[in-house]
């Protein structure tokens, strides 16, 4: 039996209970056209050894605390979301990490929360959403965080969340409006020069940054005749982003990501449990079958390791669970391994 790759998925989800019950309390039932899925620790485990991920980087999805008007609420909800993830991390040594949620678009509040979960609960960054209320990353008024971060030197994961417009019948938010939802900040952090400010914030871009990698060179453009500045230090800028692989790592995108992307920046990602099991063995299937060794260890964790030290001295394997349970994982990898080819343009 082949070893664990053991991954670390810098992109993955949780949901608490009470997470749960004030979102339903306040009528949201769905993040990005999906139901808001089970979750629980023993599940997020079970996923993990399914794929061979070592270690999850846990983050709260949309709405985050955005759903709240009151900005006490949000700060409050913030603060329990992030000592249930420094409690989910201290419970399972190794297993868990976990970004800390910001109570955006509330600056002033977000810069208490980031110093209190970077400094005293020990988050291995934060989270915020692409656009808050309307309001992207990299808008004015943002300064006082960024400098937080920078001072801090931050891993900054941005999420989408859903576009200020209705949704188009047929087309869920999740399939086509988050990857415009994530250019969009990612545009705005390079154009008004928030990277190039604050070059010690590592942004992790999510989804294989949207549509940044593929319409890079059209943004350069853009932005070059917009600001006067060259292509080639917006491209450079560009491509400093991180990003994730999650629903990406597909024969079509990922060529495109890998060739953009500086080394080192690719990590893998999940996006469970918003994506479900299947998804995640598709697309885990799908870096599995597309890339060299050498670039399957950086992105299944060697650049992981880089970007979070910590892990470093994570155990090398994940532990082995009872016979039955391997056997049964084994059976649904190979599984998921021949669904992957067989679904291919060009095998039929």
């Amino acid at each position: 039996m082949p070893a664990a790759p053991r991954r670390i998925d810098v992109h993955q989800h949780l949901v608490p209970p009470f997470y749960r019950d004030l979102l339903t309390k306040a009528g949201i039932a769905e993040a990005g056209g999906r139901a808001l899925p089970d979750w629980s620790p023993e599940a997020a485990l079970e996923l993990m050894d399914l794929l061979g991920t070592a270690t999850a980087i846990v983050s709260v999805s949309t709405p985050g605390t955005g759903f709240l008007a009151d900005p006490a609420e949000a700060a409050d909800l913030a603060r329990r979301l992030n000592d249930h993830g420094a409690s989910l991390t201290a419970d399972h040594p190794g297993r868990f990490g976990h970004f800390a949620t910001l109570p955006m678009p509330d600056v002033d509040a977000c810069v208490a929360e980031a110093r209190r979960a970077l400094d005293e609960l020990g988050a291995d960054g934060v989270t915020l959403l692409a656009n808050n209320q309307g309001t992207y990353l990299g808008a004015d008024g943002q300064d006082a965080l960024w400098r937080t971060l920078d001072d801090r030197g931050a891993v900054v994961f941005v999420h989408p969340a859903d576009l200020r417009a209705p949704a188009v019948d047929g087309i869920p938010p999740f399939a086509a409006d988050f990857l415009l939802d994530t250019t969009r900040a990612a545009y705005l952090l390079v154009r008004n020069g928030v990277v190039r400010r604050h070059p010690n914030i590592r942004f992790i871009l999510s989804h294989a940054g949207g549509f940044v990698p593929y319409a890079s060179h059209r943004m350069a453009v853009s932005m070059a005749a917009d600001t006067g500045r060259s292509p080639l230090d917006i491209l450079d800028d560009l491509r400093g982003f991180y990003f994730d692989t999650a629903l990406s790592s597909s024969p079509a995108a990922l060529p495109t990501l890998l060739a953009f992307a500086r080394p080192g920046h690719v990590l893998f990602g999940s996006d469970w449990p918003f994506a479900p099991t299947v998804a995640g063995q598709y697309f885990a299937n799908g870096l599995d079958s597309g890339v060299d060794p050498a670039t399957l260890t950086a992105v299944n964790h060697a650049n992981a390791e880089a970007l979070f030290p910590r892990l470093a001295t994570a155990p090398a394997t994940t532990p082995a669970g009872p016979a039955p349970v391997r056997l049964r994982q084994a059976a649904q990898r190979a599984g998921a391994r021949l669904v992957f080819k067989l679904v291919q343009p060009g095998t039929r």
